[in-house]
């Protein structure tokens, strides 16, 4: 989601929805209809399957796709339901993190019939918490979870807030006029600003495409999230919890906290806000693949490495 606010800890003209990539771009089933996704083919090392965020979609994962494809992995970015290019129901309670995350576990195990090895799964931001709620559902299906700038539990602060004023303005005007209104706030943003002309222009075509239902779904979803984390430690799933440096949706305290609570790998990346893929893609993939190669390896150690970069 476009919303002002910056740090002098990201690169503003690193936004790479547009990177180039060798992805096949495909449908995979959801329960409520055909997913869009990115899909690097079959390989022997397992697969990744990663889950967007709120008003996101697959491209955010774009600079991810050809280095985790030549590590040997199969990557599989989707749009969920009511996102760009992935159609969705009209009624706001088919966005649920529950229904979501059932997609998410259709697709997987999907994927898992399709490929050998283990299935990775990664969410960002909203799709944390949907792909934490797969998880919980069916943790038999995934060799290990990544959080990739999500929180424990519902959002607070400044973001929060504009979620609260999102139902009016679909009232008033539908997805245009939110549309309208965030790019006026990005106005403040230098950082916003400083995107390039191609991306401003895919970010507008995106955020109108989203399905009014599902952005009004997915926004009390963000709103209402319980705290679920000892029900995620209770199941023995591997998790990284990994977070741009000066992330302004959940803060670094926050998802600090979390992974402490998960006994979990704890990953802070500089140069990145709340996109790390986006915002610094080779340290993010980096951070990833190190990860994946052994998921298990200690939190321990992945603290040490996040305290010092503190």
């Amino acid at each position: 989601m476009v919303l002002p606010g910056g740090s002098e800890h990201t690169a503003p003209d690193d936004l790479r929805q547009l990177a180039a990539h060798d992805a096949a771009r495909v449908t995979v089933p959801g329960r409520a209809g055909p997913l869009a996704a990115l899909d690097t083919g079959t390989a022997d090392g397992g697969t990744v399957l990663l889950v967007a965020g709120f008003t996101g979609s697959k491209e955010d994962f774009a600079s991810l796709l050809a280095p985790i494809a030549a590590a040997g992995l199969r990557a599989v970015a989707i749009d969920q339901r009511g996102q760009y290019e992935s159609p969705g129901p009209d009624d706001p309670a088919e966005y649920s993190v529950a229904e979501l995350a059932a997609d998410v576990r259709t697709v997987a195990r999907q994927l898992r019939a399709e490929s050998p090895g283990p299935l990775h799964l990664l969410g960002h931001s909203f799709g944390g918490l949907v792909a934490r709620a797969a998880v919980l559902a069916e943790p038999g299906l995934f060799a290990s979870l990544t959080l990739l700038g999500s929180g424990p539990a519902y959002l607070t602060g400044p973001r929060a807030e504009l979620l609260e004023h999102l139902g009016p303005l679909l009232d008033a005007g539908g997805v245009q006029l939110v549309n309208d209104t965030l790019e006026q706030l990005a106005m403040t943003d230098p950082r916003a600003q400083a995107v390039p002309a191609p991306t401003q222009e895919f970010l507008r075509e995106r955020f109108l495409a989203n399905s009014a239902a599902g952005l009004r779904g997915m926004a009390d979803a963000l709103l209402t999230e319980p705290d679920r984390v000892a029900e995620l430690a209770a199941t023995g799933v591997p998790v990284l919890v990994a977070h741009g440096i000066a992330d302004d949706a959940w803060s670094p305290a926050a998802q600090t906290d979390m992974a402490q609570r998960l006994g979990a790998r704890h990953e802070v990346i500089r140069q990145a806000v709340h996109s790390p893929a986006i915002e610094n893609p080779a340290r993010t993939c980096a951070v990833l693949l190190s990860f994946w190669s052994d998921p298990g390896a200690g939190a321990a150690a992945a603290d040490d490495r996040a305290e010092a970069v503190r």
